[in-house]
């Protein structure tokens, strides 16, 4: 069948065109047919607009090189001084085929050498006339030389100005004027079904060019960014080069895909272009970027917690836990806060909040609008900035001996809870003015997460601070609700829901 197919003529595939134009005719009026025809892009001028502004990247990276004379190493000739000395011992004569005396190892053993290997091909665009260019930071990662070829067939070498692995986005500087530089976009005007276009070098195909529609703006992938999702055909080696609008104008650098096979799927992401500007404009003044910070640990809202609490919608960043000595800490902010605002601007989810934080400048004074058992108030607060990546410190949970008959109230005892008052001691080492310590969680308690060592800090919006806040909260929750407990364990905050048994 599929022999079939190929050998289908040249004519008889344009009498099938004709018979499909000639039946939608037939349906629709001559005048819709010719708009669709007129909607059709072409996209031909932007290919001699912006092609000669895209640059194919090459890379080359040094690598240790064995050497002749390493014990060890190929063609060091160790295991051929062994065999020899085995022939001298047992048949009283050298290896066949070597001399008669073998000169004494040396002790010295010779210099390591590097030799140059190829890395890996991506795909850039020329930011400016005088040579500088832009791509992704993975393109140019652990090079130890960068290449760049332009569509002309002239091959410069480039010294990388900067690279930033949070955007993935670096610029390199070759040695050129007069370059065709790019039209930057404006991002906010691109709307999802817009036409797009990319031109880049997929698995070493210089100056291909590839088209689709945008999929998603603002879609967020766990990265530091939002990206710009379409359906345009992505590969390896497509990596930096430029998303397109049909003004011929960049609004994107073409960075992932998703694939299980590492080829096209039918989805790509893309660098939003204001984005990468606002990084590329640092790395150009400093040859790095410098990001805002407050020092806490954030986490999602969930709509059961946000109704429960009177938040209403799920929105904001949950704080679990403020870093000692922070921004965060000598604004006010505290474990269980939900952000919703930042400088007025209203964050939706919690990666909002450290996009936001690590555009502005640090030093600025900025105002936090966090949500605190029942009401919202703002906090000033001074941005510092980030440090470098450090893995999240986490305090493992400590384990106390139970009390042999710890206490239990009726109003613990009606959310399957057993509580005890903290120490002073306790106290000061979760840096909390109090709460209540969990001895045993059963039934509704331990369905909702917690276990024993934890220490609850608020019921329904009300803090406790002691036993006998706890039992008074209790008491006048809602017991054919859920009850929210805001509760601590090791550093972490996070909420509970308890569904109390009927």
């Amino acid at each position: 069948m599929m022999l079939k197919v190929e050998a289908l003529s040249l004519r008889s595939c344009f009498l099938a065109a004709a018979l499909a134009v000639t039946t939608v005719g037939s349906f629709l009026p001559v005048e819709a047919v010719q708009a669709q025809t007129r909607t059709l892009p072409d996209f031909t001028d932007l290919v001699d607009q912006v092609g000669p502004s895209v640059v194919n990247i090459r890379t080359i990276e040094k690598v240790a090189q064995r050497t002749p004379g390493v014990p060890g190493a190929p063609g060091s000739g160790e295991m051929d001084e062994e065999m020899q000395e085995f022939f001298r011992r047992f048949f009283g004569q050298p290896l066949p085929g070597t001399p008669r005396s073998t000169p004494p190892r040396s002790n010295r053993q010779p210099e390591p050498q590097e030799e140059e290997r190829p890395r890996g091909v991506g795909s850039g665009f020329i930011l400016s006339a005088d040579g500088f260019v832009m791509t992704n930071a993975h393109v140019v990662e652990d090079a130890s030389e960068v290449l760049v070829t332009l569509p002309d067939k002239r091959e410069f070498k480039a010294r990388i100005i900067g690279a930033d692995k949070r955007t993935d986005v670096a610029v390199v500087k070759i040695d050129a004027t007069g370059l065709p530089a790019v039209k930057i976009g404006d991002i906010s005007k691109l709307r999802v079904g817009e036409w797009v276009m990319a031109i880049g070098s997929p698995f070493g195909l210089e100056n291909t060019v590839t088209a689709g529609i945008v999929s998603a703006k603002q879609r967020d992938t766990g990265e530091y960014l939002p990206f710009i999702q379409t359906d345009v055909a992505i590969n390896p080696g497509n990596s930096g080069g430029p998303l397109l609008n049909m003004r011929g104008e960049v609004v994107g650098i073409n960075s992932q895909i998703y694939s299980r096979s590492g080829g096209f799927m039918g989805i790509s992401f893309s660098i939003p272009i204001d984005e990468a500007i606002r990084v590329s404009d640092q790395l150009r003044a400093t040859g790095r970027v410098s990001r805002g910070r407050i020092g806490v640990q954030i986490d999602q809202v969930t709509k059961d917690v946000a109704e429960s609490i009177g938040l209403g919608k799920a929105q904001g960043a949950l704080v679990r836990s403020v870093e000692a000595g922070s921004p965060g800490e000598k604004a006010g902010v505290e474990a269980g806060d939900i952000i919703t605002r930042f400088d007025g601007k209203p964050i939706e989810k919690p990666s909002d909040l450290p996009r936001l934080v690590g555009n502005t400048k640090p030093g600025t004074k900025s105002t936090l609008t966090v949500f605190r058992r029942g009401s919202s108030r703002d906090l000033a607060v001074t941005i510092a900035e980030i440090e470098a990546d450090k893995p999240a410190k986490r305090t493992p949970d400590r384990e106390e001996p139970t009390p042999k008959t710890p206490p239990v109230s009726a109003a613990a005892k009606s959310l399957g809870l057993a509580v005890s008052e903290l120490t002073d001691a306790q106290k000061k080492e979760l840096k909390v003015k109090g709460g209540v310590k969990i001895e045993a969680a059963t039934e509704s308690a331990s369905k909702a997460g917690l276990r024993e060592g934890d220490v609850i800090l608020a019921v329904g919006n009300v803090e406790v601070l002691n036993m006998k806040e706890f039992d008074a909260a209790v008491g006048r929750a809602d017991k054919s609700k859920p009850v929210s407990v805001l509760f601590r364990r090791g550093d972490w905050a996070q909420y509970a829901l308890i569904r109390p048994a009927r």
